[in-house]
């Protein structure tokens, strides 16, 4: 047998069956296997691998072993020349594989193998290409001179940016995405090193493959689509821990004491300097808006006091007390912005009519505890009335404004931003628009471009494939979905790579599929439209489940004296009611289980298990149930775990 592709996966469901297509389409003229492990997902890959691809050999593993030890596993029962590591979010082409193995045919010193990677919208991934990760070459990187001075033969070391991308090249380091292996190579060198769990594995194989007397080859001549991001978060701080703690391993592995020593020492400091920086960034966005909202209504609420007291109020002289008007306003700001956020007003997508409700529902709260307050605390409804005012309009001005600034997340008319165009035969235009319609995006344009010469009377047609650049300006269109089975890998990227100045997102529709992938970015994760599922994820979905975590608990303190009979644990009961109610709890969750495939939510007292009386829940059990609760979430169902598991609210 001449080629075993091997492919780890874990909970990508949807891209590993997109990845498995292109696959079987790629070795129909060469002699191959494939070999799937499965990192113990919950997200149905397994049943989706039975069901669609029966043929393939697949590897179920009962937990999560790590990138390399699965790769192992399948290396080590391989019957190919060639073995090849392949990510399941990616797509070659139909010709990769012929391509590929002929290079390697005809060059007896090549270890391995790196293609040309482009991401979900045809733009090249310099990672296709690295140098060796030494410490000067990791303090360019971590510093930025490398980003600065990508071409440079001194700085842009660590992605080789000096180099040719189209032509072929001798480079140091591979990439697991995408790595073809000669199996007498690994006879010699060995396997993957198990001591890399996620990361740096390929960079310590690529290297192994260099000290054992071999070469690494970059070849462009073929090209794939690496969804990067969507199996891990790259940008998150847990990337940059687990990413950077590998680069020690690989250095105390591979470099002498001194250097491995120094670079230990570097990595540390880019860490915890990377780390910083991530939630501060974080930290800033999530408050800029809601504090210039409090900073612009409290401005105005002092201008419309001064105004008011010296036109209408006090025209002989005086005003009300500043510092009971201080915590006055400070206290109507507060609940107005609170009753905005329950309402929804600082949900994405902007709905200003959200914004509108949720300010006179705080009017009504403000104005109701205004009146059960003693007399001398009392000064003024003309000010509450006159104050809703100013914050319904400088709410209003600032959305506004940024939706005209033309930033995405503030745009006003989402449901007009999708213009999309469909291509592929007649049919699968008509089974793609059916599984839009119920995946809720909504579009204000939807045409259907043929990819051959069908369809020409269809309602919805407006041109051919060879027409797709005019037909992109023409009709304004910002998305275009690929109908894999009507259209080759190939001519898809080649569309995508040509396509790629053009201000267009690209998703690919796989043959029977009920999903729909692509990518925004290299930094983002791939975006996915599949049928439309309650997610825990959603921003009413996090809202109601802290809005009922608020209530609850207030509920459990006010009848503690009788609540507390009840409970095992009589004190964690107390302590859980404000550890919950100050937002450090959720009463219901995943417990204090780290489930990193599932939406995040906080540590919780409960989780759906406490709701059945079973004793004896198994592993797979119980991350089904932490599935159900998390893709389709209710706010009855918190209240009837809670309910079920009530005595155990102190544990």
């Amino acid at each position: 047998m001449k080629l075993t592709v091997i492919i780890v996966n874990y909970n990508v469901q949807h891209f590993l069956e997109q990845c498995l297509h292109s696959v079987r389409k790629a070795i129909k003229n060469v002699t191959a296997e494939i070999i799937v492990v499965d990192n113990n997902s919950v997200d149905g890959s397994v049943e989706m691998v039975k069901e669609k691809f029966p043929n393939l050999l697949l590897i179920e593993n009962k937990k999560n072993t790590g990138f390399s030890y699965a790769n192992n596993q399948a290396i080590k029962i391989a019957k190919g020349e060639y073995i090849l590591l392949l990510n399941p979010d990616t797509v070659v082409e139909e010709d990769t594989f012929e391509k590929v193995l002929k290079f390697m045919d005809s060059h007896a010193d090549a270890g391995g193998l790196g293609v040309k990677m482009l991401d979900g919208k045809g733009n090249f991934l310099p990672e296709s290409k690295r140098g060796l990760p030494t410490p000067s070459v990791a303090f360019y990187k971590i510093f930025g001179l490398s980003k600065l001075f990508p071409k440079s033969k001194l700085f842009g070391k660590y992605h080789l940016g000096f180099l040719n991308k189209d032509k072929t090249h001798e480079v140091e380091i591979l990439s697991g995405a995408f790595m073809l292996l000669r199996k007498n190579t690994l006879n010699k060198i060995g396997l993957l090193d198990e001591t890399f769990f996620m990361y740096g594995e390929d960079i310590d194989l690529s290297y192994r493959i260099i000290l054992g007397g071999y070469k690494n080859y970059y070849f462009p001549e073929t090209r794939i689509i690496h969804y990067k991001g969507e199996s891990t978060k790259k940008s998150s701080i847990n990337y940059v821990f687990v990413f950077y703690k590998a680069m020690v391993i690989f250095a105390k592995k591979h470099f002498s004491q001194n250097n491995a020593k120094l670079f230990s020492i570097l990595i540390n400091f880019a860490i915890y300097l990377r780390a910083a920086f991530a939630i501060s960034i974080q930290f800033l966005k999530s408050i800029a808006l809601p504090a210039f909202d409090f900073g612009i209504m409290m401005l105005g609420l002092w201008f419309i006091k001064t105004e008011y007291e010296k036109n209408i109020k006090f025209l002989e002289g005086g005003s009300y007390s500043n510092s009971l008007v201080s915590i006055a306003f400070t206290a109507y700001i507060l609940i107005w912005m609170f009753t905005v956020y329950l309402s929804g007003g600082y949900d994405k997508p902007v709905r200003l009519f959200r914004i509108l409700r949720g300010v006179l529902v705080g009017t009504g709260t403000i104005l109701i505890a205004y009146s059960l307050l003693p007399e001398a605390y009392r000064f003024s409804r003309a000010l509450i009335l006159f104050g809703m005012s100013w914050a319904i309009f400088s709410y209003i001005i600032s959305r506004l404004t940024l939706h005209i600034a033309g930033l995405k997340s503030f745009n006003l008319n989402p449901d007009k931003s999708k213009r999309i165009a469909i291509v592929g035969k007649q049919s699968e235009f008509e089974r793609v628009n059916s599984l839009l319609k119920q995946t809720n995006i909504n579009t204000s344009f939807l045409g259907f471009v043929s990819a051959d010469s069908d369809g020409i009377n269809h309602s919805n047609y407006i041109g051919k494939i060879s027409q797709i650049k005019d037909i992109i300006e023409i009709y304004k269109v910002n998305e275009v979905i690929f109908c894999s089975s009507d259209i080759s890998s190939q001519e898809i990227i080649d569309y995508m790579h040509t396509l790629v100045s053009a201000e267009v997102d690209f998703k690919i529709a796989p043959p029977e599929s009920l999903s729909i992938i692509g990518s925004n970015s290299i930094d983002t994760a791939g975006d996915l439209y599949i049928i439309d599922i309650n997610s825990i994820s959603k921003a009413k979905n996090k809202r109601n489940k802290r809005l009922f975590d608020v209530l609850s608990s207030a509920l459990f303190i006010s009848f503690s004296p009788i609540l507390i009979l009840l409970q095992i644990n009589k004190l964690g009961f107390i302590k859980n009611s404000f550890y919950v109610l100050f937002g450090l709890k959720s009463w219901v969750g995943y417990g204090n289980e780290n489930n990193e495939h599932l939406p995040k939510l906080k540590p919780s007292v409960l989780s759906p298990i406490d709701a059945i009386r079973n004793e004896n829940i198994t592993n797979e059990t119980r991350n089904r149930l932490h599935l159900v609760y998390s893709k389709d979430y209710k706010i009855e169902n918190d209240l009837n775990i809670v309910w079920r598991a009530f005595k155990k609210l102190g544990l």
